[in-house]
């Protein structure tokens, strides 16, 4: 059975996830006029995170305001050691980082991450008292063939069985077919599989749990469909991509949490 709870319990949370990109443009300055646009915008009334590339994310994270915080986009599994091209969450914290992204797609697909390699960062970040947004999705030949919690179902054995402190635990559903391609889950599609997780959860995991995790949706949300998606009760806030990049456009999005 799915389970749904009233939002009015669980804060919204929307993020910003950059990707490769700095605002429109791939320098320093393009950084800093999205910065400005951001930090010019409503201020939220719910939480908000920017994850911008991690050469720039130390530098937002000091000049960015408005209320928001960021997100890494990744990091590694140990605090230090001969890991070339990586980012432990020890550094993170140091660095004043509160969030990040664990298990996006293109990590998946893109880079190759396996769910036991996911855990085992989902595990020694959340022993850091980082905050973990972990993603989950499907393909579309899943989605199609009515398979979508086989796929997810592994993911989420692999998140739940990492996670120590669900309060800096944030799960994002971003269907694969839907990310950078212009489609969009419905806001049933997303509501459906949102709650088919949070009944997983409450299964699998405690009816507390499940009442009290944020599930994001994530997938092509932009200023134009946010205020439908959210209307679903089980969507508790967006991971944003491409709208992220566009200050008017992020705003619009997280505004739509009031």
């Amino acid at each position: 059975m799915r389970r749904t709870l009233s939002r009015l319990v669980r804060t919204p949370i929307v993020g910003g996830n950059w990707k490769m990109n700095a605002g429109n443009g791939i320098t320093l300055e393009t950084v800093d006029a999205l910065v400005a646009g951001l930090n010019a915008a409503p201020a939220p009334k719910c939480e908000v995170f920017c994850a911008p590339p991690t050469l720039y994310l130390a530098h937002v994270n000091a000049t960015l305001k408005n209320g928001f915080v960021t997100s890494a986009q990744n990091c590694y599994k140990t605090t230090k050691g001969a890991f070339t091209g990586e980012t432990s969450p020890e550094m993170l914290v140091d660095a004043g980082v509160p969030w990040t992204l664990i298990g996006h797609s293109e990590r998946r697909d893109v880079f190759g991450e396996t769910d036991e390699l996911l855990g085992e960062k989902i595990a020694h970040a959340q022993s850091t008292g980082l905050g973990v947004v972990a993603c989950c999705g499907e393909h579309k030949e899943a989605r199609e063939a009515g398979t979508t919690m086989d796929v997810l179902i592994p993911q989420l054995q692999a998140i739940a069985s990492s996670t120590s402190d669900w309060s800096k635990m944030v799960i994002a559903y971003e269907p694969v077919w839907a990310i950078g391609t212009g489609l969009t889950a419905t806001t049933e599609q997303a509501q459906g599989t949102c709650a088919d997780i949070r009944s997983w959860l409450a299964e699998n995991v405690s009816a507390e749990v499940a009442d009290a995790i944020r599930i994001q949706y994530g997938g092509s949300v932009n200023d134009g469909n946010a205020a439908e998606l959210a209307q679903a009760p089980d969507v508790d806030g967006f991971l944003i991509g491409g709208a992220s990049l566009k200050a008017d456009a992020f705003a619009t999005c997280y505004g739509v949490f009031k």
